[in-house]
């Protein structure tokens, strides 16, 4: 009879498969444009009886001034890496072995893939799951439809997933319709949703905006994945 030891270590390794497998198996049908994917904290907000506001929108009906100033504040590198930036991911490794303290080196696909099948919080154990997975998420799906999931399961507010219901919540307008100021205003609120609003936007938030304006409009190359193919 298995000792109460082994009944846990089996339900740990239980546990360690199904999270494995998961992902292994819904990154191919996500690549599948029809389907619609939630993160695992919009799935949290439904089975608390939290109010959740998503609609879904294909990424062709999004500007492109959008993605491109996301792209461009939050990882200038995707177009180029294979789901990692190594050069920011070891820069950051370095600052914490030297004891400084550290930014963070999440990619948009790292945190696509976190989103979808992990959790929020700093923890080395979500860490060290992200980077598996997002190499695996970049390998199977294109940048393209990696940054249209993104948009749509990542949370600009309190209960408010993805840039339509954001775009709507915080404008009033659809995510087509928003203009170059617009978009980088509701992109340097991704940080920290719950701390920044872009229709009221802070002094900090303001000069964080120009900034991401300005690399927007010089983004060239540097977004060339996300052209419709």
């Amino acid at each position: 009879m298995p000792t109460p030891m082994k009944r846990i270590a089996g339900r740990i390794l239980v546990a360690v498969m199904i999270l494995v497998a998961v992902p292994i198996v819904l990154t191919p049908i996500y690549a599948i444009r029809a389907i619609h994917p939630v993160s695992t904290l919009m799935m949290f907000d439904e089975v608390t009886v939290h109010p959740v506001l998503r609609d879904w929108v294909s990424i062709d009906d999004v500007s492109p001034v959008l993605l491109h100033s996301i792209v461009m504040s939050e990882d200038g590198q995707f177009c180029r890496h294979d789901g990692i930036d190594w050069g920011e991911l070891l820069s950051v490794v370095d600052q914490a072995l030297d004891g400084e303290e550290t930014r963070g080196a999440s990619t948009i696909t790292m945190q696509t893939v976190k989103n979808l099948f992990l959790w929020n919080g700093r923890s080395f154990i979500r860490k060290a799951l992200e980077l598996p997975l997002a190499l695996y998420f970049d390998l199977v799906l294109s940048k393209r439809r990696i940054m249209e999931i993104y948009i749509n399961i990542a949370e600009w507010d309190t209960g408010v997933y993805g840039i339509e219901a954001a775009s709507q919540h915080y404008f009033g307008k659809s995510a087509s319709k928003l203009s170059a100021r617009e978009a980088a205003l509701i992109t340097v609120a991704l940080p920290a949703p719950d701390m920044r609003n872009p229709a009221n936007p802070s002094r900090l938030m303001r000069r964080l905006a120009s900034r991401v304006e300005r690399l927007a409009r010089s983004s060239g190359a540097y977004v060339g994945c996300l052209d419709p193919n």
